[in-house]
């Protein structure tokens, strides 16, 4: 096992690694529950993650809470799907004062089955039931995080959500094998900062930390 790599098989060795409290794990112990009963009817996660739920989406998501800044208040998850990575870290981060994260949709079902796991768990979060492009242009947040997990290639993520960057705007982008060829083909139109951390989840996975994006004619 690679020395970064931990290993997670249930809700007790996640709580055991993550060392988060009784009511939070409550609380991802319901979204656990959620997920299960309407992944029947709605394709949230692939099935055959299913019995690795722990490792493969829990704790893929959790880590991104760490690797934020303290100060981070106002988080923008992209594609959000069955709500990760967002939706843990909401939870993971409820007791943050004035944090929310706001996560970002298009499909309907998903976008209920979020709420859905908001009200049940009293998260700090906000689901826009849009395409990513349309709520970067229209919304009026600056976020201090923007994140996104298995979503599209480097350079179209950044297309498709430069507006929501200022100066201060940190990327947290959950990345498998093929990341340095993602970012030759982002540079070619892009200028950032890059940060590449080994995922605790995933022995082929990284996290992109991308720090000062902006356009590489300005």
């Amino acid at each position: 096992m690679p020395q970064n790599l931990v290993q997670v098989v249930d809700a007790e060795s996640f709580s055991a690694t993550t060392h988060v409290s009784r009511e939070t794990m409550e609380r991802l112990a319901q979204y656990e529950s959620l997920l299960i009963k309407w992944q029947r009817s709605i394709n949230l996660v692939a099935k055959s993650t299913l019995d690795s739920l722990w490792q493969r989406h829990m704790l893929d998501s959790a880590q991104l809470a760490d690797l934020a800044p303290e100060t981070a208040r106002c988080w923008v998850d992209l594609g959000s799907g069955g709500g990760f990575p967002g939706l843990v870290v909401a939870i993971l981060l409820r007791d943050r004062p004035g944090f929310e994260m706001h996560l970002v949709e298009s499909d309907q079902r998903k976008g209920i089955f979020m709420r859905e796991v908001i009200r049940a768990t009293g998260a700090p979060a906000e689901v826009h039931t849009q395409r990513i492009e349309a709520f970067a242009r229209e919304t009026e947040l600056t976020p201090e995080v923007v994140s996104a997990r298995a979503l599209a290639p480097l350079d179209r993520i950044i297309e498709w959500a430069h507006l929501l960057f200022g100066p201060e705007t940190m990327g947290l982008f959950l990345k498998g094998q093929g990341l340095e060829d993602e970012l030759t083909s982002a540079r070619k139109g892009w200028i950032f900062e890059k940060t590449v951390i080994p995922s605790l989840s995933d022995p082929s996975g990284s996290v992109l930390q991308l720090r000062g994006l902006h356009g590489a004619d300005r």
